[in-house]
């Protein structure tokens, strides 16, 4: 009896474990005809032991925005008599109006028929049938520039409460797109009917020009099935519900032609200023903080603030902070720049006007955002003098008898008694003097027989400026930033002070990137190319010739 057991078992087993070869495949629809703001569900049957991965539904995707597939397999044994089924399950959702097939799969050797499906358009209007649940987009201009903000609205129209549900953002290749603020719940009649509505904004910046669709985004959730005829229990049953939104065309522009700036199109741009303080003094840091303001742009948009300032000015730049916020479903982004300067000299000066073009997309000009020149009167230390009245610096000279005579009486009477000390005193003075005239005579002589003197390094001859640049590139092709900082100061000792300030102020973003390489805590590797691009663009130029540079602080 034990033994026949035994048999029943290891019969059962293997008749679950023989492999059933697909015999069969059918594809259905659960709706034929369907709206085009509607999903269907295709579902695709396999008779037989099949592999889950045996389906592939990417076949689809020219006609329908293909959403996620499920995968069941069941197995009934009735008298001895195995049956196996697997079934895939996809959501489909139609692009446009019209007659589509299906085409037939094949599944291990099987194929299914194919179906014809026939997508119509929403009805709209007074005489539209009621639609339990939808979804709508709009976008608040259907022509902007690139770059340029538009606002895209979706609502969700529902009958009735929803268990659950996901609203997914809408799909533009070459596209930045967000969300702007939280979702706006409300109810709305519409052709007698009354709906809630769930309203959701999103900000979409074009990255390229031309003609593109935005595709309506797909919501999914659950609803009470209704006439479920559950009298008794706590659950109730629910059904799957899918909409998609429809699709939206819009033109993108390009760049104007004249456009020559950084590209920042907006419809409202603002800069300001603040000072720490208004009172400038000889050694004592001022900061100055300006904020750039744009509407319908995103932060990395956003240029940096051309400033320039007087040479007697040194300044300590602050690292640039960025920030955005949102108003009126739109975005609004903030730069800050602030720059400590410490004024070296007392006196007045002007502190040029500062501008930023940006692109006004309501009237299609170029348009400035702008602060104005400044005065500001610098003025000495405490302790100190302004310049015109400093005393100049005390000169050797020798004793005057004259002044020695009319001090005597006030000194005191311990003075008169070491006469000897002040004779010694006298003759050694002397004596130095003597021999000063002497070497002043011997090298007076010297420098008469070798001949003229060469000009001065200071006075930056323009056949020595232009071969010492030559030099410095040599060293700068090296890439050995040990010897280029050397080799560069040595450059610029050349030039005047103005003329030093200027081209350290051209040169400041390469020589930064080779200082941040070479000695910053994690040195990276540094590419010279930059630094001698710029060398050999400033010694073409006429200013290291002789005839000076363009002036970045013109003169007033």
């Amino acid at each position: 009896m034990l033994k026949q057991r035994h048999w029943f078992i290891w019969l059962l087993l293997l008749t679950f474990s023989v492999h059933a070869e697909v015999t069969s495949v059918t594809a259905t629809v659960d709706k034929n005809p369907v709206m085009l703001d509607e999903a269907i569900t295709l579902t695709v049957t396999a008779e037989g032991d099949a592999e889950r991965e045996a389906f592939d539904s990417s076949v689809l995707l020219s006609d329908f925005v293909v959403g996620r597939t499920s995968v069941s397999s069941q197995t009934s044994i009735i008298n001895f008599d195995t049956r196996r089924t697997t079934t895939w399950s996809t959501t489909l959702f139609p692009r446009k109006v019209g007659t589509f097939t299906i085409p037939a799969f094949t599944i291990e050797g099987q194929k299914s028929a194919p179906v014809e499906v026939r997508v119509i358009p929403v009805q709209q209007g007074d005489n539209a049938p009621a639609r339990d649940y939808y979804v709508s987009t709009e976008v608040n201009n259907d022509s902007v520039y690139l770059q340029q903000q538009l606002r895209y609205t979706v609502k969700l129209y529902l009958s009735s409460q929803i268990e659950r549900g996901s609203l997914q953002a809408p799909e533009l290749e070459n596209a930045q797109i967000q969300q702007l603020g939280d979702d706006k719940q409300y109810t709305e009649l519409v052709n007698g009917r009354r709906y809630q509505v769930v309203e959701r904004n999103f900000a979409v910046l074009p990255q390229q020009s031309g003609t593109f669709t935005i595709r309506g985004p797909v919501f999914s959730g659950e609803v009470i099935a209704p006439n479920t005829n559950q009298r008794f229990g706590f659950f109730n049953r629910t059904q799957t519900i899918n909409r998609v939104g429809p699709d939206v065309q819009v033109e993108v522009k390009p760049i104007p032609a004249e456009v020559d700036y950084h590209w920042l199109p907006s419809d409202f741009v603002q800069l300001d200023e603040e000072w720490q303080s208004d009172t400038f003094t000889v050694g004592e840091p001022v900061t100055r903080t300006l904020t750039l303001t744009a509407v319908g742009v995103v932060e990395e948009q956003l240029p940096e603030i051309e400033q320039i300032y007087p040479p007697d000015f040194k300044l300590y730049p602050d690292q640039a902070n960025s920030a955005s916020a949102e108003k009126d479903n739109r975005l609004i982004v903030q730069r800050t720049e602030s720059v400590a300067m410490i004024p070296t000299k007392a006196g007045s000066y002007i502190i040029p006007e500062v501008r930023v073009p940006w692109f006004n997309v309501s009237t299609g000009k170029t348009e400035y955002a702008k602060l104005p020149s400044r005065t500001v009167n610098v003025i000495a230390a405490s302790g100190q003098s302004t310049p015109a009245a400093t005393p100049p610096p005390m000169q050797p000279a020798a004793p005057q008898p004259a002044e020695e005579t009319e001090q005597t009486p006030t000194q005191p009477a311990t003075a008169e008694t070491a006469p000897n000390e002040w004779d010694n005193l006298h003759t050694i003075m002397l004596a130095l003097w003597l021999l000063t005239l002497i070497g002043w005579l011997f090298t007076y002589v010297h420098l008469k027989k070798r001949g003229p003197r060469a000009p001065s390094p200071t006075q930056a001859d323009p056949i020595q400026a232009t071969a010492s640049a030559s030099q410095l590139q040599q060293i700068v092709r090296q890439g050995d930033i040990r010897k280029i900082q050397p080799a560069l100061n040595q450059w610029l000792s050349q030039f005047s002070a103005t003329k030093r300030w200027q081209i350290e102020q051209q040169i400041k973003p390469e020589v930064d990137a080779m200082m941040a390489a070479g000695y910053a805590s994690q040195p990276g590797q540094w590419d010279p190319s930059a630094l001698l691009n710029k060398l050999k663009s400033l010694t073409n130029q006429q200013g290291v010739s002789g005839q000076g540079l363009s002036p970045l602080y013109p003169a007033s």
